[in-house]
């Protein structure tokens, strides 16, 4: 998942302070109560891009190792306890300690940039130039934005009165929620549980951050730095695994971030349910591509192959999952896919360090399994090489696989990535609507008509046309790459440092060089 602080719902609550009393009603998502009190006005325009991005979530402090098997119910209650009676004596709403905060987490990752890349090595193998620009200069990029923007988030927002409380004024007033729990994931350790913290210290409450066991070097990262340069009696680190999680949604939180699989998403929503706590999920999906026959070809793929192999290889939310092409045009794609992957990863792609492994033997199992099926082991037409002892996978294409096939029933996650055909590319609109609905949508052509249709009948959670992956890139300026030949610098492709866009009610497309951005307001 690659998100920034501007696209998380901060926890915090907004109240509606009027000159009448009485009715209190929701007002909108990123809202958890409202009160109605007397109180004279201050005016200052805020917008809801705003608004939304001082309602979202995060924070942190530190497990020592040999303290983490003993971590139960017990011990997650004092934790929360002892955090709920700091956020009580009101530090944490203090503007001057969520800048203090968020400078030292600026200051941790300028000064330690070298042991956050360290980390990220080790654990999934990411090339030192991917994990920059993914990880460590988005979380300096959110804390830059939170920084700048803080002041202005923190200042009530007039509304109007209506004629019924005629001469009173209004406003609207954020604060915290206080005490929030963010439990993070492995693809994108670093950036996914940093820039909910980030979130949740804007808004001013105090967060148990537990960063996941998958990726243990940079979870005892993230825990050691966090200790040494932030406030360890309003932000925390719990460090471990199944049990720890399971202690700490025991407990009784203002709100729970989690980013992750559907499958723990659900064990966290009933966790949460008891409680009757607010609950943001993250979570994955099949993301589809459809790529028509008009397009630049060379562009196209190189696009595909930068947000599906240069992405973690294949182990992002937002990679394309799978491709819908005609039957006629699927070998010329194929082909010219072929060719920028040996552009992008050379003749031998298991030995280039320019592209992440797997994660772990676990995942590389699944993977394996899902090439294994019998309904698709013959239908790769690319790679499909693998070495267990190295968790390597090599970027793998297939073409024609079964609409049942286990493949297509589940988030590939992963390096694989399957073609299916039609006649027309129209029909390819059942197709997806067949299916979960997806995080996020690509199309490839320069059909007018298609681009509206495909925006009309396709709903996601974002919508990309000609390009992969750069929509989430809305909450700050992003330079994405796309690397010719060697890999040992960037190549900016045809300008694309975005700047943010402001959703709307309803759909924006913004068009600069040949690359639309749909923007959605769910999302």
């Amino acid at each position: 998942m690659m998100l920034s602080v501007d696209v998380l719902a901060l926890h915090c609550s907004r109240a509606l302070i009027n000159g009448s009393c009485g009715n209190t009603k929701s007002r909108g998502p990123f809202q958890a109560q409202q009160t109605r009190l007397s109180l004279p006005l201050r005016s200052h325009p805020r917008s809801w891009h705003s608004l939304c991005s001082l309602s979202r979530s995060a924070a942190v402090s530190v497990m020592a190792e040999g303290e983490r098997d003993t971590f139960d119910g017990e011990r997650a209650s004092v934790l929360v306890k002892e955090l709920r009676q700091c956020f009580n004596t009101g530090k944490t709403k203090n503007y001057e300690w969520r800048v203090s905060q968020l400078e030292n987490i600026l200051k941790m990752v300028e000064q330690r940039e070298e042991d956050i890349l360290s980390a990220l090595h080790n654990d999934l193998s990411k090339p030192q130039q991917e994990a920059f620009i993914s990880e460590v200069s988005l979380i300096k990029g959110s804390c830059t934005l939170a920084l700048k923007e803080l002041k202005r988030w923190m200042m009530p927002e007039k509304v109007k009165t209506s004629m019924t409380t005629f001469p009173s004024s209004a406003e609207i007033v954020s604060e915290p929620l206080g005490v929030v729990l963010v439990i993070s994931t492995w693809n994108y350790p670093f950036m996914l549980s940093l820039e909910p913290v980030i979130g949740a210290i804007a808004a001013g409450n105090a967060v148990v951050l537990k960063p996941s066991e998958i990726a243990p070097a940079t979870a005892s990262l993230l825990a050691k730095l966090l200790e040494e340069y932030v406030d360890n009696s309003a932000i925390k680190v719990v460090e471990g695994a199944v049990a720890e999680t399971s202690a700490l949604l025991e407990q009784k939180w203002d709100k729970i971030f989690y980013t992750g699989s559907g499958r723990v998403g659900r064990i966290v929503m009933s966790a949460a349910a008891k409680h009757l706590t607010p609950v943001i999920l993250e979570l994955g999906g099949k993301c589809p591509a459809v790529v028509d026959i008009d397009v630049d070809l060379q562009v196209a793929a190189r696009r595909i192959v930068a947000g599906k192999w240069a992405c973690s290889n294949g182990q992002a939310c937002i990679a394309p999952d799978y491709l819908i092409t005609t039957k006629a045009f699927a070998p010329k794609l194929i082909d010219a896919l072929r060719l920028e992957l040996q552009v992008f990863f050379g003749d031998d792609p298991m030995e280039s360090k320019d592209i992440s492994r797997i994660v772990n033997l676990y995942h590389f199992m699944r993977l394996s399994k899902l090439m294994d099926d019998y309904k698709v082991s013959d239908k790769i037409v690319l790679g499909g090489q693998r070495n267990e002892n190295q968790l390597k996978i090599a970027p793998t294409i297939l073409l024609d696989v079964p609409e049942d096939s286990l493949i297509m029933e589940e988030e590939i996650f992963g390096p694989l990535l399957p073609i299916l055909t039609v006649e027309n590319l129209e029909d390819s609109f059942a197709l997806i609507n067949s299916r979960s609905k997806p995080l996020a949508a690509y199309l490839f052509t320069n059909n007018e008509e298609l681009k509206k249709d495909f925006v009309k009948n396709i709903s996601s959670g974002g919508m990309l046309i000609n390009d992969t992956i750069l929509h989430e890139s809305h909450s700050l300026w992003l330079t994405f790459w796309r690397s010719w030949g060697e890999w040992d610098g960037f190549i900016p492709r045809l300008g694309c440092a975005w700047r943010r866009f402001v959703c709307t009610l309803k759909v924006i497309s913004v068009d600069l060089s040949s690359t639309t951005v749909i923007g959605l307001l769910n999302r």
